[in-house]
């Protein structure tokens, strides 16, 4: 651990403990960079700690939306900055970008963005009219840092090119996976016997798996999509025994008709506990998004509890296919033929390689995040 950087991570809102993708992304990436350099994290007050977490957290800022305007903090932080020492301030997202970049003028630190996406083009898909306004002030923040971690490729890329940033200035640090290796096989078997159990499946169904937090739009259309699509190509197909598992929450309640889908092998779960269980004891994941940027984190999780996944080619955005073997496959944007017939014709039984967790495995994403912090 290098003692003369001392990073504060600055975390406008919930996510301890982590639940949702974009929670895991920030909960991970500070718990492992936590082991490679000194991290304090300033965050809302509704975020529950954990010694697990293994370093300094201060719930200082409010739950309200004011927070995210609220000048007083930048004496509070200037403060915590002064006393603990800080020479590296990490804001996710550009959403603090004005206080970072105040921070940065006056403390004498170096400010790091850490993208999750390029947000304003997020919004844009979405159909929201300010997104030009997000986009200027997402450019300027990014061109105020230091230096920019990217959460894919083409994300950094296309910051590049249209933010006029500088390249060496533009790191790749992706989202990643908890563990270094797949599960046991006697782990899988366990969990594919719990969720047939709990489901009342028959064990010699195939298990097809969507995850996603359904009131988000990418999400929900790809739930459409796998209704009115996908699942009618499977039914249609002769002597495939299947059911399509569907986890999430925040379903609209204009969709409470999706229980009665069990008589077409739709098997609506909600919210689950414990996500990792269908992980492990699915055969494929489906992910049929075709917008929403950056990384589809769910998909970084399914191959890496050694699950099959089929995705379009806009859901795969920054999994480079080098390192998943035979595991991902890959379909051209609304095809759905050709979809459904791979999930038909495709082999379970392969193996996530150890390449995946070379690339993905959030102790390697964190020792490059932190050569980058401490050079």
């Amino acid at each position: 651990m290098d003692h003369a950087v001392n990073i504060l991570s600055l975390v406008p809102y919930k996510f301890l403990p982590p639940d949702m993708g974009g929670q895991k992304g920030i909960a991970f990436f500070n718990r492992y960079l936590s082991r490679h350099v000194n991290l304090y994290c300033v965050t809302i007050k509704d975020n529950i700690q954990s010694a697990t977490e293994g370093y300094t957290i201060k719930n200082i800022l409010s739950n309200g939306p004011s927070r995210y305007v609220n000048p007083f903090y930048f004496f509070t932080l200037r403060r915590i900055i002064r006393e603990e020492h800080i020479t590296h301030l990490i804001i996710e997202h550009p959403y603090y970008g004005w206080l970072g970049i105040l921070l940065k003028w006056f403390c004498k630190i170096k400010l790091i963005v850490h993208s999750h996406n390029i947000e304003s083009l997020r919004f844009k898909s979405m159909g929201k009219w300010w997104w030009g306004i997000l986009w200027h002030y997402e450019k300027f923040t990014h061109r105020q840092a230091n230096h920019n971690f990217f959460i894919q490729n083409n994300d950094r890329a296309y910051a590049i090119a249209n933010f006029k940033l500088a390249p060496a200035l533009c790191t790749t640090i992706t989202y990643g996976f908890e563990h270094s290796h797949v599960p046991t096989p006697e782990e899988k078997i366990n969990a594919r016997t719990l969720i047939c159990k709990t489901h009342a499946i028959k064990e010699t169904d195939r298990l097809l798996l969507f995850n996603g937090t359904l009131g988000y739009k990418p999400n929900l259309d790809a739930l459409d999509t796998i209704l009115e699509k996908i699942n009618p190509l499977l039914l249609a197909a002769t002597g495939f025994a299947y059911k399509i598992i569907i986890c999430g929450n925040k379903l609209p309640s204009s969709y409470a008709g999706l229980v009665s889908y069990q008589e077409k092998n739709i098997v609506y779960a909600g919210f689950v506990d414990d996500i990792n269980l269908y992980f492990k004891g699915c055969d494929i994941f489906i992910n049929p998004v075709i917008d929403g940027g950056g990384i589809k984190t769910k998909i970084v999780e399914a191959l890496g509890y050694d699950l099959s996944v089929i995705s379009t080619k806009s859901g795969a955005i920054g999994i480079p296919e080098e390192v998943t073997g035979d595991k991902l496959k890959i379909i051209e944007d609304n095809d759905w033929i050709t979809f459904a017939e791979s999930i038909l014709s495709l082999d379970p039984a392969t193996q996530t390689p150890p390449a995946f967790f070379e690339h993905f495995y959030w102790d390697n994403i964190a020792k490059k995040a932190a050569g980058i912090l401490t050079a």
